[in-house]
């Protein structure tokens, strides 16, 4: 997962599916942020099979994908035994360490800044708002309307 590869925040399948099908048409990567503190909400598995089936649906993307765990150390914990990939995690800089340990033993990679990214929440057109939005190539932060 590169820094430059633009994000959209998804909240729902729905969104995954949007953000994909921008990705496809323009043949770009795209990376999926889960909503904020998503791991509590939504939890790692829902994020996993999210991704997967956006996956399975739209093979050609090159797609990545971040599960916000916010500063919860324990939904990080659980997302990385989840098979999570990359997970975002705001707590404290000495919990920060000891979760990027476990990560990189386990070949994942953990955020401590959450990335720049375009949020679907209130799109009225979401693939129109990725498809603008990764047409920049830009993955500076955005928010849909």
């Amino acid at each position: 997962m590169t820094t430059t590869t633009p994000a959209i925040r998804v909240h729902s399948l729905d969104d995954a599916r949007a953000a994909c099908a921008a990705a496809a048409d323009l043949g770009v990567p795209v990376r999926l942020v889960s909503a904020p503190a998503g791991a509590a909400h939504g939890g790692a598995l829902w994020f996993r099979e999210l991704v997967a089936r956006a996956a399975a649906e739209w093979p050609s993307v090159g797609l990545t994908a971040v599960l916000d765990c916010a500063d919860r150390a324990g939904d990080a914990q659980g997302a990385l035994a989840a098979g999570i990939k990359a997970i975002l995690f705001t707590g404290p800089a000495p919990v920060a360490a000891t979760l990027t340990s476990i990560a990189e033993r386990m070949g994942s990679t953990v955020l401590t800044e959450p990335p720049a990214a375009l949020d679907l929440r209130g799109a009225r057109d979401p693939v129109a708002a990725c498809r603008q939005h990764l047409a920049k190539g830009s993955p500076g932060q955005t928010s849909a309307g």
